[in-house]
């Protein structure tokens, strides 16, 4: 979960109980934090640049054209074009557990630039380009954009005289995890349906359904209609993953409900998820989910029966 450094805290002001705001500012971004100290409906902002809202404690309920009112919690995200209107309601903010989200604004050239950058290094697939969204765009943080996020905090906090330097390295990979974010999560939409005139969401589609199957890279790109090399580079670029490890992926969450249904075996898990090796698939379940398959299976169990 993403905190404020003491630094960042020491500096802070309270002006107002609700949405009140401590701005840093760089060269090519701004950090808002915003924090509020009381239940409050509809407060609306707006940010004249395209802005990456984070959430750090507690809950807003979210209102944004184009999508449906979201509670929106910490290690969640929102990615919202400029002049864009938030509205936002309050709910479980009080004095002693104020809602605190950041608010981090980039300049459209180093948008510009950074997106240049990925057309050129990393190119699509089929010549489609690589652009910055410009919609609403709701999603969990993954480990990586959690830790960069951290990172900014302390930088924009800290009196460095290279801080715009070492910011720009990390704005310009948070962009691109950003928009590699959207990507995955339009192919596996797009997996979803009828998606036969895009191959990395044809190949995705394939692989969930031929998960318990061997599947290579080779036998991959050739569905693909493309040399392995193309095809590798094309769905890490796309997915943000590579495509065994994507593979991987699936099979721990085919796992994963296995592990969560009370008469089920691990040995089961591991036949359902198609792993090839049992030692295999318990090395691997645990190095992603830091613990072992009968470990998650007894946990998610005492929860269910402690829930129910």
């Amino acid at each position: 979960m993403l905190s404020l450094s003491s630094s960042f805290s020491s500096r802070r002001k309270l002006e107002t109980l609700v949405e009140n705001r401590t701005i840093h500012t760089l060269n090519n971004a701004e950090l808002n934090i915003f924090e509020t100290h009381q239940q409050a409906q509809e407060v609306l902002l707006k940010f004249p640049d395209p802005v990456l809202a984070s959430m750090l404690t507690g809950k807003k309920v979210m209102h944004l054209k184009g999508l449906e009112s979201f509670d929106f919690f910490p290690g969640e995200s929102v990615i919202l074009p400029q002049n864009e209107l938030m509205c936002i309601d309050f709910p479980e903010a009080t004095a002693t557990k104020p809602t605190q989200c950041l608010a981090l604004a980039f300049s459209t050239d180093l948008i510009k630039s950074t997106i240049q950058i990925l057309n050129e290094k990393s190119p699509k697939q089929e010549g489609k380009e690589w652009k910055m969204t410009d919609y609403n765009f709701h999603f969990t943080n993954d480990i990586a954009i959690q830790q960069i996020l951290q990172r900014l905090i302390f930088i924009f906090a800290e009196n460095h005289p290279s801080k715009d330097i070492f910011a720009d390295s990390l704005l310009q990979e948070l962009l691109i995890r950003i928009v590699q974010t959207e990507s995955k999560g339009l192919h596996l939409k797009n997996a979803a349906g009828n998606c036969t005139d895009d191959r990395i969401s044809f190949i995705i589609k394939f692989i969930k359904e031929n998960i318990t199957k061997h599947l290579s890279v080779e036998d991959l790109s050739g569905k693909a209609y493309m040399s392995e090399s193309s095809f590798y580079r094309v769905f890490k670029s796309e997915m943000g993953i590579s495509p065994n490890d994507f593979i991987i992926e699936e099979r721990i969450k085919i796992a994963e409900e296995v592990l969560k249904r009370k008469k089920t075996s691990i040995k089961e898990a591991y036949l359902a998820s198609g792993f090839n090796s049992f030692s295999y698939f318990c090395r691997v379940f645990k190095k992603k989910k830091n613990v072992s398959p009968s470990q998650y299976k007894a946990k998610e169990n005492s929860l269910a029966q402690w829930v129910n």
